[in-house]
Parts: C-alpha cells; sequence; structure tokens
C-alpha cells in the first residue's frame, strides 16, 4: 500500500477503506507518511469530503493511535459536553454540578485556553487552592463519590490529532468538516465518554460562520458516536454576541455561580438548561429532555446544584466559601465604565472582538507562553436588543493597567448601536 495511491484515490473522489485509512494514520503518527504527502490528502478531503462510513473510521484510528481512558469503573453512563467554542461560554462550570446534582457521573478532562480567555481549567483556578493533579484513582474515586472531578488533559490522548491539527493550521485544510469532526470526537471518545453532547455555536464568534455549516457539523459528529456505540445529541447555538455577561476568567466563575443560584443571565441559563437536559436524558436519568428539564430546574430552586458546585472544588483543594462570597476571587484593580455615545437600541456587540479585547486586558492568552491574568475581563450592561441611553455604561472594562486606550478603541468598533434591533436567536436547532 502506497501513500501517494491513496492521495489520488481521494483526489478523485472516491472512498478510502478502512484498512487505508488505519495505514494512513499509523504511518503518519509513527513518521513514515511525511507533512508533505499528509497535506495533499488533507487537501484532498477538504475539497472531496468524506462518508460517514470514512469518517467513524477516521475517528477511531485517531483514538486508537494513542493512550484512552478507561472509566469502567465510574457507576452510571459518563456523560461528556464539547463546545466548538465561543466568548463568555461559561457552560462547563455550570453543567458539571448541575447534572451531577441529578446523579448523573461527569468526569471531565478540560484544557487550558489559547485565545480570548481561559480554559475551564484557567477558570477554575481562579479559585484559591483549587488543583487538577489527581493521579487516576483519585479523580475516579472523585466521582463515584461526588460525581463530578475536573483534571487536565492527558498528554498522549490522540497523538495523531495532535499532529493533524497543526498540520491543518498551516495549510488552510482547518475548516474541513470531515476533519473538524472527527478530530472532536476522537478527543471525547478517548476519553472515555459513554455520550456526548455537543454545542455547535454559529456566527460572529464562532468557527462555523453559518448556521447550515454548522447544522452539518452538528449531523457529522452526532452521526460519528451512534456508529461507534456511544450516543449522541448536539445543539447549534449562537456566538454573534458574546454568551452571558462576564468575559474573563474569575469574572465567568462568578456569574457561573449565580446562574446556579438561578440569578444568572437569562441567555447562559436557556442553553445550560438546554445542554444539561440532553446530559441528564443521555444518562437515563429523565423519561424525556422536557423531564429532564423540569429536574434541573428543580436542583437549581432547592440549592442541591450549588451545594454540589461547593462540594467539587472543596474535594480538589477549593476554598468553597467564595460562593457565599465572590469577592475572595481575584479582583482588578481598576473598574472603568463604558458609556453609550447615544440614545438607542443595541444593535451588534461583535462576539469575537470583545474577546479580543479581554485577551489585550490579559484574561487570555495570545501564545502558549503568555501569562494569564485570572482578574481582567469585561462584563456587560447591555446585550443586543436592549434600550440604552447616551452616557449610560454598555459596560465595565476590569484592568490592573489604567493604560487602556486600545481596549477602548476595540470595544468602541465592536458595539453598534441603531433606532431599532431584534434580539437573535439563541438555539438554532437541536440534532439528534
Amino acid at each position: 500500500m502506497r501513500i501517494v495511491d491513496l492521495i489520488e484515490k481521494k483526489r478523485d473522489g472516491k472512498a478510502l477503506t478502512t484498512e487505508e485509512i488505519q495505514f494512513i494514520i499509523e504511518g503518519y503518527t509513527n513518521g513514515s507518511i511525511p507533512d508533505y504527502q499528509m497535506s495533499a490528502l488533507a487537501m484532498a478531503i477538504y475539497f472531496q469530503g468524506m462518508t460517514t462510513e470514512e469518517v467513524s473510521t477516521l475517528t477511531m484510528a485517531m483514538v486508537h493511535s494513542g493512550e484512552t481512558i478507561d472509566l469502567s469503573s465510574i457507576e452510571g453512563v459518563k456523560v461528556d459536553k464539547h463546545s466548538t467554542g465561543g466568548v463568555g461560554d461559561t457552560t462547563t462550570l455550570i453543567l458539571a454540578p448541575l447534572v451531577a446534582a441529578l446523579d448523573v457521573p461527569v468526569a471531565k478532562m478540560s484544557g487550558r485556553g489559547l485565545g480570548h480567555t481561559g480554559g475551564t481549567i484557567d477558570k477554575l483556578e481562579s479559585v484559591a487552592g483549587f488543583h487538577v493533579e489527581l493521579d487516576k484513582e483519585e479523580f475516579i474515586e472523585n466521582v463515584n463519590k461526588n460525581k463530578i472531578a475536573v483534571i487536565g488533559q492527558s498528554g498522549n490522548l490522540t497523538p495523531a490529532d495532535k499532529k493533524l491539527y497543526a498540520l491543518r493550521d498551516v495549510t488552510a485544510t482547518v475548516s474541513s468538516i470531515p476533519l473538524i469532526a472527527s478530530s472532536i470526537m476522537s478527543k471525547k471518545i478517548a476519553a472515555g465518554a459513554d455520550a456526548i453532547v455537543l454545542d455547535v455555536k454559529t456566527g460572529a464568534g464562532a468557527f462555523m460562520k453559518d448556521v447550515e455549516d454548522a447544522r452539518l457539523l452538528a449531523e457529522t459528529m452526532v452521526n460519528i458516536g451512534n456508529s461507534v456505540g456511544r450516543k449522541a445529541m448536539a445543539v447549534i447555538s449562537d456566538m454573534s454576541q458574546p454568551l452571558g455577561y462576564a468575559i474573563g476568567n474569575a469574572l465567568e466563575v462568578k456569574e457561573a455561580i449565580e446562574t446556579l443560584k438561578g440569578q444568572g443571565p437569562e441567555d447562559l441559563e436557556r442553553l445550560c438548561l438546554t445542554l444539561g437536559s440532553q446530559m441528564v436524558y443521555l444518562a437515563g436519568k429523565a423519561d424525556s429532555l422536557e423531564d429532564a428539564e423540569n429536574k434541573l430546574r428543580a436542583v437549581i430552586k432547592n440549592g442541591q446544584a450549588l451545594e454540589k458546585f461547593k462540594g467539587f472544588l472543596e474535594s480538589q483543594g477549593g476554598d468553597p466559601t467564595i460562593v457565599e462570597d465572590p469577592s475572595k476571587l481575584p479582583q482588578a484593580r481598576y473598574h472603568i465604565d463604558f458609556p453609550a455615545e447615544e440614545t438607542g437600541v443595541v444593535a451588534e456587540i461583535i462576539a469575537d472582538s470583545m474577546g479580543v479585547a479581554a485577551m489585550h486586558l490579559g484574561a487570555g492568552r495570545a501564545t502558549k507562553e503568555s501569562e494569564i491574568d485570572l482578574a481582567v475581563g469585561i462584563v456587560l450592561h447591555k446585550k443586543v436588543g436592549d434600550k440604552v441611553e447616551k452616557g449610560e455604561s454598555l459596560l465595565t472594562i476590569h484592568s490592573n493597567s489604567e493604560d487602556i486606550a486600545e481596549v477602548q478603541s476595540l470595544i468602541k468598533r465592536s458595539i453598534l448601536i441603531k433606532d431599532k434591533a431584534e434580539k437573535p436567536t439563541l438555539i438554532y436547532d437541536r440534532v439528534m
């Protein structure tokens, strides 16, 4: 078998067999297939696509290219959630304790962020003492005891995907739906999930700008899950403006606490209830999605979700008293309001530009070596569709520097006020 023949086969729009895909992934992982030939294959896939069978085979070949996590000693159906990214996306911090309060085990492996704000681990490390350095036995024990634990990602999960992703990044083949879908699903499957809920973002702050592309990606990932013996569902949600109000690590932790108390932003709570109902249903803890949502609302109302969050923090060394006193979270030195220059209705808040503004404050990483400032960020006071008076604060900038002219200029270009505007659709579709 020669890789050049397989490149030619895919270039001509023909389907690769299981044996051929396994040969490709094994060869690329061990170095016998060079980057230049894998680049040619990736471009052929970009233009010709892949069948459902090809994408499923590619996914599992990448799963088996490295370590897989065995979670069979954890009782119950292990449900994982993946978001394709966004600005102010605090859903994991809310969903994990929320569904755990309904006896759904959450064995979460998360990463650090590279971009607008930190990843889930960075956000959690805003809590004094919290740590993710658990060995496998502690991790499993925590999940069996508390139904929730979060650790850092294993270094040897899906090495083929790591190599291929880096290659796609420099060969203009990132936006291939078969390659995106297999990349995401291989990591979730390798991490031991029995069921996977996917939050596919669309809009200005999302990778998939177009709703139909987002729907195709969601359908592809759900099909992969179902074809390899995993339960899967997806939600297509809006990321044309930031989710919730907070953009920044400690600020997002505070907003997660407010949401678990039933006092969070409407859009953030709505999305968490939608995703959470899918997680609870797939775990077999509800008879329908509606039943699952009612149960989730109940554990918010009776305080069980918030107690689960406190217990989770404490079990991993974090200070649970931040739940009652969020002022114990890192605080920025300066709080600077950004006033509206005219009266009207907020028509646009460009999500990715607001994320970049938060990153300039220090809330995210421009490179892997960048240091994150956990205290800084932006808190919106208005969302698209809200009325605003001239001089009224649109948002507050939380900064540890008074030199924020560049950030203010970026924010100014990111918010549009008109005479009228409608609130955007939050949830475009569900895929099952």
